[in-house]
This record gives structure tokens, C-alpha cells and sequence, in this order.
């Protein structure tokens, strides 16, 4: 092999499973963004899109099992979470099929001409169009759902876009054995194979976005990696959007009357919500305000036997885990935090989950402790013991954008009159792209009305990666002005022969 070589390494042991492939030149990703413009006229037809993406939904699943060992021999997710995974990514691209046989994202928009208005309005058609070749960058904790045939992939393939994916090193055997049943799929159909192609390597990712014929880039990962290809895409002769999913605190607010109420129940509900996937997901929740005095004590006490129950895991690499342990030393060191169930080495290759404790005064006073407002990936939350609602909303003030923010409310306090709740809920909007009552962030719905994403530095857009309408960041509107019928696209001509929804003069 040419290049760098790429190797599958097993996190459980740390040792080289196998060579994989190799690091791509910057002649590789040339030849595959431009091999990818060419193909992208093949995607003009919906029918055989939809067809494409059911057909990768299928081979996927049929290979469920070799895909789901691969993945498990480079995450030590295990089997019953990418069985879930797999089953959630096949029901994205099955989705994404039928949202493009139903063409609602296409936003068909008609205004007749009125003559009569002032001044007079000509005739008006309007309707999106794909952007061209996107540059997908695949997530290190969820090896399917968000990285080669995942949700980014999926909605820009389902936009007409094709893509390049540069493949995380966690997970480099699942990227090439994904995407073998993806480019299968394609020829299956008819359709160019180069309509998905994976590179390995850190500087491919760097190539890929700064290429002039990538028109757009998804992201999931860190604060820190994901700034610089914003920038750099930012940076471009011409720039490109980059939708990025980035860090997340994803805080939870326990009001008193909750922990009152319930607070074993919300205790042990926090413990697995932080300990699920080993605290690997990105909606874990790591900033949680409760009450001082007896029922936060109680509420506490749940979370600390429920943490120490659960058995040590293995994260998805070494340098994660040392980060991790690392970014547990720092925060636990801080003046006036505690740790009740301390986080840390559970063995040579595994971690041990547990909490942070921190008095909202303490916090507020800001210096060294800013980094308890900073994610920690990995088993690990931070309980911030509040003396009054004006604390807690001190805290939230003090927050950068999220993808969740939970609050646990009191049966009074969701069935009564608005009060502090309804201030609570306006607080947390300002933060968050998803609001979660008497509930827990991690598990994110693929639906219609779904949004993962928020304000920065949750995200770099506005828009969602998660549910029906992340095809939308991969298309651009035109408009169409007296132009003649038959010289317009088939979707915005009068007799609508492709049957597609659309709004005429402001009516559906």
C-alpha cells in the first residue's frame, strides 16, 4: 500500500488487529472529490435515489452480523448497542427514501403572475436544488449511525449530493466494510460507485474540505477539531457551509419540588444516563443543578450507590481514555470540589464511572472553575449544588450553546399553572436545540420533528443532523421568473407530473 499505513486496533487490549489501508495524498482526494463531481448528475432522478438508498438498507442489514463484529472489534461498544445501531442507520436511509418520494423538502413554492398588483408581480417558481459533492466527517462513538452509511451520508445522498467520507481511525475496517455495501448498492442500481467514497488520514480531512469542487462538509466530533475545518472551509476562495456538530454540556435542571417528589428515581435515571455507552454519547448529561439540603442529599445518594454498581468500561481508544482520566484529575483538584464516586482507572485498559460536586457559589466565582462549563467525554458528570432559583439561573446564564437541556419538574409543577417551570423552559430554549422533560437527553429519536443540534458551540449551523429535515443543508433555492413551461424543471411545470406537494399564491 501507497501511504501511511491505516491499522484497526482493538481498545480492549490496545493491540493492531490488521492493516486496513493507507493514509490518502492529497492526489487521492483529488481524484476522488473529482470522480464524485462527475457521478453527481446520475442522482438527478428521485425514484432511483429512493431506490439506491433501500437497496444500501437492505445489504446493510444483511450483513448485520459481519458489520456489528467489525464495529465491536474497534469500539467494545458490544453487540446489543450496534445491533441498535445498525437497525437506527438502515432506518435512516429508509426514511430518507421515502422523503424523497414524498419531495416536501424540495419546498415547491408557485406565485402567479398579478398584473394588478404594485408594482406588478411577475410569474414566480421556486424550488431547491443539491449543492453538489459534500464532504462527510465521521464520528468516532457511533461507528454507523454517524460516520460512513449514517445520517449525514444518508440526507445528502437522499439531497442528490454525493459524498466523500473521511473515516475516523477508531473504526477504519467498519468505514471500508460499510462502504463497500454503500458503493454496492450504487452499482446495484445502476449508479456510479463513486458516489461514495471513503479516505483515511488527518490531512485528507484537511484536503477535503479546502477542495474546490466540495460544496458543503457534516461534521461530529470535538470543539476543537471540528473549529478548524469550519475555519478552513470559512477560509476557502470561496467559502462553503459547514455544519458542524461540535461539543455539548447538555445541562439538567432538578427543581426542588422534583427531588422532593422522586429523588431516588432521578438519581439512578442520571446514573444510567451518564454511564450509557460509557459516557461516550454526545447528548450525555454533564452539568446537573440539584437542590441543596435533605432531598438533593437523597437524589445524591441514589446517583452515588447507582454509579458505584456499574462495572468499569472500556472507551473507544487509549488517548481517549487518557484524556479522560486526565480531564477528571484536573476538575477534581479545583478548590471546593468533591468526589463522592470518584472516576477514574478501573483496570489497564478500562475506566470507572462516577461524579463531581461543586456548590453553585464556588462555581459562580468563575476562574479555574470555568472548566467545570467544559465537556468531559467519558462516564463522568458535574453536580452543581444550587441555594435558590436565582443560582441556578446564575449557572444557566454562565453556559455556551447545547445540543439538551433537561429539566426534572414535579407532577404540580407540569400540571399546574405557569410559574417558575414556564420560566425554567424559556431560559433552557435560549440554550439548547432540544428541550427534555421529566426525561433523559441520551437516545435521540430519528423523526420528522427531531433536531440535534444548537447554538454554538454545540453546532455551527442552525440546522439539525438528526430527523427528516437534515436534507435541507444540502440544498440551495433558485427561483424561476416567466420562465416558459417546457423549459422548466419537471417539478415546477403547471401539470405537476411528478405528483410533488407544493404551495400556489400562498396555498398548499
Amino acid at each position: 500500500m501507497a501511504g501511511t499505513p491505516v491499522w484497526s486496533v482493538d481498545p480492549r487490549t490496545g493491540k493492531q488487529l490488521g492493516e486496513v489501508a493507507a493514509e490518502a495524498t492529497p492526489e487521492d482526494v483529488d481524484r476522488a472529490v473529482r470522480a464524485a463531481h462527475q457521478a453527481r448528475g446520475a442522482l438527478a432522478d428521485a425514484a432511483l435515489r429512493a431506490r439506491f438508498l433501500r437497496t444500501a438498507a437492505e445489504l446493510l442489514d444483511g450483513a448485520g452480523q459481519a458489520v456489528v463484529e467489525a464495529a465491536d472489534a474497534e469500539t467494545a461498544l458490544g453487540s446489543g448497542r450496534l445491533t441498535g445501531e445498525l437497525a437506527r442507520t438502515t432506518g435512516q436511509l429508509r426514511a430518507f427514501a421515502d422523503a424523497v418520494e414524498e419531495g416536501s423538502h424540495l419546498d415547491i413554492r408557485i406565485d402567479r403572475a398579478d398584473p394588478s398588483l404594485s408594482p406588478p408581480r411577475p410569474e414566480l417558481r421556486r424550488y431547491k436544488v443539491p449543492l453538489g459533492v459534500v464532504a462527510v466527517y465521521a464520528a468516532s462513538n457511533f461507528p454507523l449511525a454517524f460516520s460512513v452509511p449514517g445520517g449525514d451520508t444518508a440526507s445528502a445522498l437522499a439531497a442528490g449530493c454525493p459524498v466523500v467520507v473521511k473515516a475516523h481511525p477508531d473504526h477504519p475496517a467498519t468505514s471500508e466494510l460499510c462502504a463497500s455495501l454503500l458503493r454496492r448498492a450504487a452499482v446495484a442500481c445502476g449508479l456510479p460507485a463513486e458516489l461514495v467514497t471513503v479516505l483515511h488520514g488527518f490531512d485528507a480531512g484537511v484536503e477535503l474540505v479546502r477542495h474546490p469542487l466540495v460544496s458543503a462538509a457534516g461534521f461530529t466530533g470535538s470543539i476543537r477539531g471540528g473549529r478548524a475545518l469550519f475555519d478552513a472551509a470559512a477560509a476557502r476562495p470561496v467559502p462553503i457551509p459547514f455544519h458542524g456538530e461540535l461539543g455539548s454540556l447538555n445541562p439538567v435542571v432538578v427543581t426542588p419540588a422534583a427531588a422532593a417528589e422522586r429523588a431516588e428515581e432521578i438519581g439512578s435515571g442520571l446514573a444510567g444516563s451518564v454511564t450509557l455507552g460509557v459516557g461516550q454519547f454526545c447528548v450525555k448529561p454533564g452539568l446537573v443543578l440539584v437542590p441543596e439540603g435533605p432531598d438533593g442529599d437523597r437524589l445524591t445518594g441514589a446517583l452515588a450507590t447507582s454509579l458505584g454498581e456499574a462495572g468499569p468500561g472500556v472507551l473507544l481508544d487509549h488517548r481517549m481514555r487518557e484524556n479522560f482520566l486526565a480531564g477528571v484529575r484536573e476538575r477534581a483538584a479545583l478548590p471546593g470540589v468533591t468526589a463522592p464516586v470518584t472516576p477514574g482507572p478501573g483496570g489497564e485498559h478500562t475506566v470507572g464511572a462516577g461524579f463531581l460536586s461543586v456548590p453553585a457559589a464556588t462555581l459562580l466565582e468563575g476562574g479555574a472553575h470555568e472548566l467545570l462549563l467544559e465537556e468531559c467525554f467519558g462516564p463522568v458528570t458535574v453536580l452543581v449544588r444550587y441555594a435558590g432559583q436565582g443560582e441556578a439561573a446564575a449557572v444557566l446564564d454562565r453556559l455556551g450553546g447545547n445540543l439538551s437541556a433537561t429539566l426534572q419538574l414535579s407532577r404540580a409543577e407540569t400540571e399546574g399553572a405557569p410559574g417558575p417551570a414556564a420560566a425554567l423552559i424559556a431560559q433552557v430554549t435560549g440554550l439548547a436545540g432540544r428541550i427534555v422533560v421529566n426525561g433523559w437527553p441520551t437516545g435521540v429519536a430519528v423523526a420528522p420533528a427531531q433536531h440535534h443540534g444548537g447554538p454554538y458551540p454545540a453546532a455551527t449551523s442552525h440546522s439539525t443532523s438528526v430527523g427528516g429535515t437534515a436534507i435541507e443543508r444540502w440544498l440551495r433555492p433558485v427561483a424561476y421568473q416567466s420562465v416558459p413551461d417546457a423549459l422548466l424543471p419537471p417539478e415546477l411545470r403547471e401539470a405537476n407530473p411528478l405528483g410533488l406537494p407544493r404551495r400556489v399564491t400562498g396555498t398548499a
